[in-house]
């Protein structure tokens, strides 16, 4: 497929490009074009074509299953998209104000209402604009806690476990915290021994994902809740698998002190590509007086935004965060109701459900029960066929299917974390059981089939270093 700039033809138009009403504000010299902008030059028919060919390149779950791993792909209702378009929101300007703007707060603040309950906190911010940025956030109301008390030269140990998401540590470093790795057991969980030698009067807190990147739920968190506790440290809980325990379990009842949610991957929020996203945090009541302002607040039936916070970290993103990100969410919650529960519910089915199914033809780390997500590995492909998990990832895309997050966790050799999410109906988790055994048979049959997937894909495998290494990223003119 050629580049739009490869069809252009000298002298072919689609538009006329209207003039500017007068008068033309003053241009300063310095930044007056001095010749006209290099666009492409094709007829209106032609620019359709190729957008609309280019559309079908791309993979989502609108097109196909997205059983990520590391990142909750599922259906976002259409619904939300007619919502978050209403002029009401669509429109709104965001300095406009407070009295101006009653139904969009009421919805941040009936938002901040639910993310309380769900995480079983006191307080929550809407502005943190993605789960990383969340981190980042709560780490910093870490630091003010510390500071209020006294202690921030004493308390400069953060806790991470090796199964991590990736962020967690570079979040630490940006606070200002030292990291203290934590192993993990033979069932997948916080090694406690481990853990309870590393945590001292040092320690400022500890960063962990329940259920786990592995996909398992902790089996030890109330002692490791009284580890940290005891130890005057605090607890963050990272909310990217939140969607295995919404209306089962909430981060605060197993002593949490901070969460932080994202929106974008349990409440359906589209986020491919890199964005959007949302990471609003919810945080004990001892956090609540250094909250990001401003803060979405109610007096009686009207709603404001309050600056006045003397302990506020102060911002950690414009306004007040990424409003069309809670439109989105706040609609399929409310669709949801109460049954949010089912929605967790169905998603560790979904996940088990595939477990079950592959669990005898790839390699099972931890036997045990998995929540909405789990981690096989294809080392035996690897030993026995020379088929790595590059291989059956690459391979997947030939059978239709987004490949999974693959070599992570880095504690699970050949690794593949699946995540099938409560979207999918059964027939669809079938067939992708079925894509991954023929797989599995293909490594040992003929392996060379593998090393050179995808086959019918309109690119091939690239060179992922040399791509690294000389990126390009602008298109460049003969001229």
């Amino acid at each position: 497929m050629k580049l739009i700039y490869e069809k252009s033809q000298a002298g072919r138009r689609g538009l006329g490009v209207p003039k500017p009403e007068l008068p033309v504000p003053e241009v300063p010299e310095a930044l007056r074009r001095k010749t006209p902008p290099r666009l492409p030059e094709l007829a209106e028919p032609e620019v359709l074509r190729h957008f609309t060919e280019l559309s079908t390149r791309n993979f989502g779950i609108d097109t196909g299953f997205y059983p990520l791993g590391s990142c909750t792909m599922k259906y976002n209702p259409r619904i939300n998209e007619r919502l978050v378009g209403l002029p009401g929101f669509a429109a709104l300007h965001p300095l406009v104000e407070d009295d101006a703007a009653q139904g969009a707060l009421e919805l941040e603040w009936n938002l901040q209402e639910i993310l309380r309950e769900v995480t079983g906190l006191d307080a929550v911010s809407l502005q943190p604009a993605a789960g990383s940025q969340g981190e980042l956030t709560g780490l910093m109301l870490f630091r003010a806690y510390f500071e209020d008390r006294g202690e921030s030269a004493q308390r400069r140990k953060i806790v991470i476990p090796d199964t991590a998401h990736g962020t967690n540590p570079a979040s630490v470093t940006m606070a200002g915290f030292e990291l203290t790795h934590v192993q993990t057991d033979a069932r997948g969980n916080i090694d406690v021994d481990d853990l309870r030698a590393k945590v001292d009067g040092e320690t400022a807190g500890l960063m962990l994902t329940n259920p786990s990147t592995l996909g398992l739920f902790d089996e030890n968190i109330e002692e490791i809740e009284k580890i940290f506790h005891g130890a005057g440290a605090l607890m963050y809980y990272d909310g990217a698998n939140l969607n295995a325990v919404c209306g089962i379990s909430r981060p605060g009842d197993m002593g949490f002190d901070v969460v932080h949610i994202n929106l974008h991957k349990t409440f359906s929020q589209p986020h491919g590509g890199g964005g959007p996203g949302g990471g609003p945090i919810a945080v004990r009541d001892i956090l609540e007086p250094f909250l990001p302002v401003p803060v979405v607040v109610r007096d009686g039936d009207t709603f404001r935004l309050e600056h006045d916070r003397p302990k506020t970290i102060g911002k950690v993103r414009a306004f007040t965060g990424p409003f069309g990100v809670f439109v989105r969410s706040y609609a399929f919650i409310r669709s949801y109701g109460p049954g949010l529960r089912e929605m967790s519910e169905a998603a560790v089915l979904n996940a088990n459900y595939l477990l079950a199914r592959l669990q005898d033809v790839y390699d099972l780390p931890y036997e045990r029960l998995c929540m909405h997500e789990f981690v096989l590995s294809a080392r035996s492909l690897k030993k026995e066929h020379g088929v790595s998990a590059l291989d059956v990832a690459k391979r997947l895309m030939d059978y239709g299917f987004h490949p999974p997050t693959i070599y992570f966790p880095l504690v699970v050799p050949e690794a593949l974390m699946i995540e099938p999410t409560e979207s999918e109906a059964k027939e669809t988790l079938d067939a992708f059981v079925d894509a991954m055994r023929a797989i599995a048979a293909e490594a040992a049959d003929d392996p060379q089939l593998l090393h050179e997937a995808p086959h019918d894909r309109p690119v091939r495998r690239l060179d992922e270093v040399r791509a690294a290494k000389q990126p390009v990223v602008r298109y460049a003119f003969d001229d």
